[in-house]
């Protein structure tokens, strides 16, 4: 058994010489994450571990960069070859009380959040969300408690049915939010074996946009207000269609015939804050405006729909 803190690297070691013949699988609660074949090594594609992962093609030791609890589990790996086959399992959890660094979040007034666990909670699992030191949600892994603000502490009604609690996650959206300060989510884990998780989020709230209009003609760039980090998703729809997406370093604009038809050359995007600018206006560029950011930790939408196109104003002759 192991126990590792939040945030540490943790290495799994094999006890053996390779040979150079050998297939060494590692197993992750059954899932297999990684192999080694003739000291090639390759991982598997499970999204909880976004490339922590690390294999020596010598000795087949498995090394775990960052640890976090939901990589708490059972490590199993399995070494065969012509000459031997032999197995060996870990048990490794994340240490008790850790609480992770907190994470900034800057958003508009009006915006949707989700804050993520990260997790798929199951019935020894307890989850509880606080605001400012007060609790707002829970959620049980059988389910057979679930509350939301007032019903979770009565005489708050501070989010007045604004918030919503996915089953399978524990995640937390708060629509339409208003409330700067500090969101913490606590994990309690099966009374056999204890484990407390602390993730804290820090919101910050800004001013909610003002709605303008622009000519005819003329360009407008939808600021997301914040610089966009670099393993960000970024996505913009126009009325809930998706016309850009940013990921990574990669960027796409109008994917579909419609798009390209409506916006033909008159998209921008700026990789660095994921804004965009829409040149040369057209009337039926009014509308509903959206942009989503998306990482492990948080999900915001935002819709820009504080503008309106108008035909420039036309100058009339005098008659004589």
């Amino acid at each position: 058994f192991l126990s590792v803190m939040e945030g540490d690297s943790v290495t799994l070691h094999t006890d053996a010489e390779l040979q150079g013949d050998e297939e060494i699988v590692w197993r992750f609660n059954m899932t297999r994450i990684a192999k080694v074949i003739r000291n090639n090594a390759t991982y598997d594609a499970v999204v909880r571990f976004r490339d922590r992962l690390q294999l020596d093609n010598q000795t087949g030791d498995l090394k775990i960069k960052k640890f976090r609890v939901p990589h708490s589990g059972l490590y199993k790996f399995e070494i065969t070859s012509p000459r031997v086959s032999s197995d060996k399992t870990f048990s490794v959890s994340g240490a008790s009380g850790v609480e992770t660094d907190g994470v900034s979040v800057s958003v508009m007034e009006g915006d949707s959040v989700t804050l993520h666990t990260d997790v798929e909670t199951n019935k020894q699992e307890k989850i509880h969300w606080y605001f400012n030191d007060t609790r707002i949600a829970q959620i049980t892994g059988d389910l057979s408690h679930i509350c939301t603000d007032v019903q979770c502490n009565e005489g708050t009604e501070r989010f007045r049915g604004r918030l919503k609690l996915d089953h399978q996650t524990g995640s937390l959206t708060i629509t339409n939010i208003t409330d700067t300060g500090l969101y913490e989510l606590q994990i309690i884990r099966g009374s056999n074996s204890p484990l407390i998780f602390y993730v804290t989020n820090r919101i910050t709230l800004n001013y909610k946009m003002q709605r303008k209009s622009v000519k005819e003609g003329e360009s407008v760039t939808l600021d997301p207000g914040e610089i966009r980090k670099p393993n960000d998703l970024v996505t913009w729809s126009f009325n809930d269609s998706l016309i850009t997406e940013i990921t990574g370093d990669q960027s796409k604009i109008c994917t579909d015939d419609q798009c390209e038809e409506r916006f033909r050359d008159r998209l921008k995007l700026d990789h660095q804050t994921g804004s965009l600018t829409i040149t040369n206006l057209r009337t039926t560029d009014s509308g509903l405006y959206k942009l989503q950011i998306s990482s492990h930790r948080f999900s915001i939408i935002r819709s820009f729909s504080y503008f309106t196109v108008t035909e420039p104003a036309r100058e009339c002759n005098a008659v004589r």
